[in-house]
């Protein structure tokens, strides 16, 4: 399908058909109207201009009869559509599809990790996990705090620091009072306090106002955390906001004294925890830089280590292929479970699934959610499902794993970063330039265009395999290279240029 795929554009390899049931195909280049295609040996005469990434209907297909990718219906036709026409959003209806689940019957076992597994240069953490970074973080329990943990921060902008400390960073955000006690704030607890004890954090401050719903002393000697690794504070008793200042900088003096005497040491692979993410999808997404991503996670995996995916949005449609690699039939469940609550929650606001792809997607050639959906599962390869979690639950079974989190990308990363990954590998068609303060993020753009667009960005191209210059397999091997040494201290796109976004899910009411 995707190898040995000739540069130079011709009838035979101008358009990709990805599995034999399918009724289109992928246009690797544009295709003007007029232009001869041969599919499988099947000759299709475009009757449109197809731009790159958009499908080509292969041959008649009549009004109502549904259309395969994948080996999979992503929609119905709204009208007839002839052999050579371009297929998206004006001829093709999204439709919400009853699946058949094959649920698993035995439990899979999971091997044990190689002896001889590779290794990478990391901070042995006392809890048993390892840090790809060492940083001080300064997290504000309340958008009241928010100015001041920027403010601490900033202090030490151009400051030189102790050897071995990656940075001091904040993490504001417009949320912690106002909130109804419950999920919502139960939700936000779990967030800031994975931040707050995570791997790639040495030490960490919890700075509030003092009268807000979110109070630090919730942080102090729960969650896990370090008692000589976590301070609280608040503007109410530190001298407010230049008191609260002075007081941080002697706590994260002590700080750098610890952290300056962490090493890094050899970890074994098994000890990555990779969050997969896609965002700015396209069509080539799920035919370059998703499968080549899977193949590395399935590396990880059959290693010890984990990988999560999340964006439950990004799964609705393909579910029945997670639910068949399920662990258990209880895996399976949460599973689907978790796929029926976040429904619900979009129908409180008169939502759907399907509202997901944005104008963006929809330019790269992704007609609906279920057509996206099915390219975004593939970043989590062949492996078992081992396990399912709620958002910035802690991640603790090896192997491939989901969390619930919404499709949009820095809500997403945080809830992955709060449940323990320290390496985040994200997927780009359309160009995106998302960080994380304390994790790497390994940007891999899909296709070849978007990698020159944006070289100061992009950390992997993926495209040499829909150019016919690589295959998934060897552009997997790539990112699993990558990700390794990038645990190891090799610096991403993103850290050079400083992007340190961090965005709670709010998913409750304000009062």
């Amino acid at each position: 399908m995707l190898v040995e795929i000739s540069q130079v554009p011709n009838a035979e390899n101008s358009a990709i058909h990805l599995h034999p049931t399918d009724n289109v195909a992928i246009a690797r280049v544009p295709l003007p109207a007029g232009t001869e295609l041969r599919v499988d040996g099947l000759p299709v005469l475009t009757r449109d201009a197809i731009p790159a990434g958009h499908k080509v209907a292969l041959w008649d297909i009549a009004a109502g009869e549904t259309v395969e990718r994948y080996g999979q219906v992503i929609g119905r036709a709204i009208v007839p559509i002839d052999a050579g026409r371009h297929i998206h959003t004006h001829n093709l209806a999204f439709e919400e599809l009853v699946l058949d689940y094959e649920f698993p019957t035995t439990e899979i076992p999971i091997p044990p990790a190689p002896a001889d597994a590779p290794t990478f240069l990391g901070y042995a953490r006392e809890d048993g996990r390892a840090g790809t970074r060492n940083y001080i973080a300064v997290v504000a329990a309340s958008n009241c705090a928010t100015h001041t943990a920027e403010l601490i921060a900033r202090s030490y902008e151009g400051a030189e620091l102790p050897p071995n400390v990656d940075g001091v960073v904040a993490f504001p955000h417009g949320d912690g009072c106002g909130h109804v006690y419950g999920p919502d704030v139960d939700q936000l607890r779990r967030t800031l306090g994975g931040v707050l004890v995570h791997p790639n954090v040495s030490a960490a401050l919890i700075v509030g106002l003092g009268c807000e719903i979110n109070q630090v002393d919730h942080y102090l000697g729960a969650n896990g955390a370090r008692t000589n690794r976590l301070v609280g504070m608040t503007l109410q008793t530190s001298g407010g906001t230049t008191g609260t200042l002075g007081a941080a900088r002697r706590e994260i003096a002590r700080f750098f004294d610890q952290a300056s005497a962490e090493q890094r040491v050899p970890c074994a692979a098994s000890k990555i925890v990779l969050g997969l993410n896609c965002g700015g999808s396209d069509s080539f997404s799920g035919i370059t830089a998703n499968p080549a991503l899977g193949y590395a996670s399935d590396l990880l995996a059959a290693l010890g280590a984990t990988a999560v995916l999340a964006e439950t949005p990004e799964i609705f449609g393909a579910e029945h292929l997670l639910v068949k690699r399920a662990r258990n039939r209880d895996v399976a469940e949460k599973l689907l479970g978790i796929i029926r609550r976040y429904k619900e929650y979009l129908a409180r606001f008169q939502g759907s699934f399907d509202d997901n792809p944005s104008p963006g997607n929809k330019a790269g050639g992704l007609s609906n959610i279920l057509e996206k959906s099915l390219g975004a599962v593939a970043k989590g390869g062949t492996s078992p499902l081992i396990d399912v979690y709620e958002y910035a639950e802690r991640v603790t079974a090896a192997g491939l794993t989901f969390m619930n989190t919404p499709g949009y990308d820095p809500v997403s990363l945080t809830g992955l970063a709060a449940g323990g990954c320290n390496l985040i590998a994200f997927t780009t068609g359309r160009g995106s330039a998302i960080g994380f303060p304390t994790i790497p993020v390994v940007k891999i753009a899909t296709n070849s265009h978007t990698f020159r667009g944006m070289p100061d960005n992009m950390d992997i191209n993926a495209g040499p395999i829909s150019d016919g210059t690589a295959t998934v397999q060897q552009i997997g091997r790539q990112i699993f290279d990558t990700l390794l040494e990038v645990a190891g201290g090799r610096r991403t796109c993103a850290e050079r240029l400083g992007h340190k976004e961090f965005v709670p899910w709010r998913i409750g009411p304000v009062t």
